[in-house]
């Protein structure tokens, strides 16, 4: 097949999208603008709701995608419309010709020390699930107390907050959270564990037996409540105010630990991109789907496909099952173009 197809990020929907490609008999190219493939995933330690391996994930899918020509630290630089397709400048020197795009640029975590209450960036002791992530992958984080007692966890931290301009659920906090809380209690079996939640949203197959294990096995408490003040004491430890709204109490906790479940907001490159291309975002600046029911991986553009959380918050299994709908979507398309010219 002649047809070029270009594949926009190199996190995990861009991997599955290449590899799928591939066993369709293209060549595609994969642009990433990082110095690696894998994005949020190639960080993290493990995957909700069996606990297994992020890593194996992300070399699965490198095998997978083996013969893509692939180029990192690499941005589009400019996009035009062409007769028959686009024409991508790139940071790297290079021009493409593009019979048809998936974009698969992925999501950014909603910046936590704008909830200035949290203390972020101010305490020692307070992290974002982010943060956490990578001290289970073996990266060394001083502010991670080495026997922590007591350690809680904040949920929705700029999801579901007008304040913070992102009204919308960012679907798998929830369930981070458990995870990250029964990995620590694995750490720290004799700490006590808190998760503070507004309400808890377990939708996914096993989430609901993920949430009954944390509690049971681990000893994990919930609390429905959102924490209104975090401060610190004079010898480092943080005090935090809330309230459990199931029982009308307020609440005061020390802790040694508090991590913020940060929530998932758009790529700040989907801007850019969608002024390039001519493509329509939504109201939380995500990219705009045809619709939501049936061609959620195609974009208003002819040729243009979506796949991930470029167009909202996505599971794991959402995003890998989208990648290769958008392959198969550009693959049919090359397929009905073919046959007109």
């Amino acid at each position: 097949m002649n047809e070029i197809i270009v594949v926009i990020g190199g996190g995990i929907a861009g991997m599955e999208a290449v590899g799928t490609l591939l066993s369709l008999g293209h060549t595609p190219i994969l642009i990433e603008a990082g110095p690696k493939l894998g994005g949020h995933v190639a960080s993290w330690h493990k995957l909700f709701p069996d606990l297994s391996s992020a890593g194996e994930l992300v070399s699965r899918l490198q095998e997978y995608m083996k013969g893509a020509n692939i180029f990192l630290g690499t941005r589009v630089i400019s996009l035009n419309r062409l007769a028959d397709g686009y024409s991508l400048k790139l940071s790297n020197g290079m021009v493409i010709n593009a019979s048809a795009i998936l974009l698969t640029t992925g999501f950014q975590l909603f910046d936590a020390s704008r909830k200035e209450e949290y203390g972020y960036g101010v305490y020692d002791h307070v992290i974002t699930n982010s943060d956490l992530e990578a001290w289970l992958a073996g990266r060394a984080d001083a502010r991670v107390p080495k026997n922590p007692e007591h350690i809680g966890f904040v949920h929705c931290v700029g999801s579901r907050d007008i304040k913070a301009c992102n009204s919308q659920c960012s679907k798998v906090c929830c369930a981070t959270a458990i995870k990250q809380a029964i990995e620590i209690k694995e750490k720290f079996p004799y700490a006590r564990v808190y998760c503070f939640y507004m309400d808890l949203r377990l939708f996914g197959k096993k989430y609901e037996d993920f949430y009954v294990n944390a509690q049971r096995d681990y000893g994990i408490q919930f609390i429905r409540g959102r924490v209104s003040e975090v401060g610190e004491t004079r010898d480092g430890a943080l005090q935090i105010k809330a309230e459990d709204t199931l029982s009308g109490k307020p609440l005061k906790l020390r802790l040694d630990l508090l991590v913020l479940m940060s929530g998932i907001v758009r790529n700040d490159s989907i801007r850019e991109l969608s002024l390039m291309a001519g493509l329509e975002t939504d109201s939380d600046g995500f990219l705009r789907s045809v619709d939501n029911e049936y061609s959620v991986v195609e974009s208003n553009r002819p040729g243009i496909f979506f796949a991930g959380a470029c167009t909202g918050p996505k599971t794991v299994p959402e995003t890998i099952a989208e990648a290769r709908s958008a392959a198969l979507s550009a693959h049919r398309y090359l397929q009905r173009t073919t046959i007109i010219r």
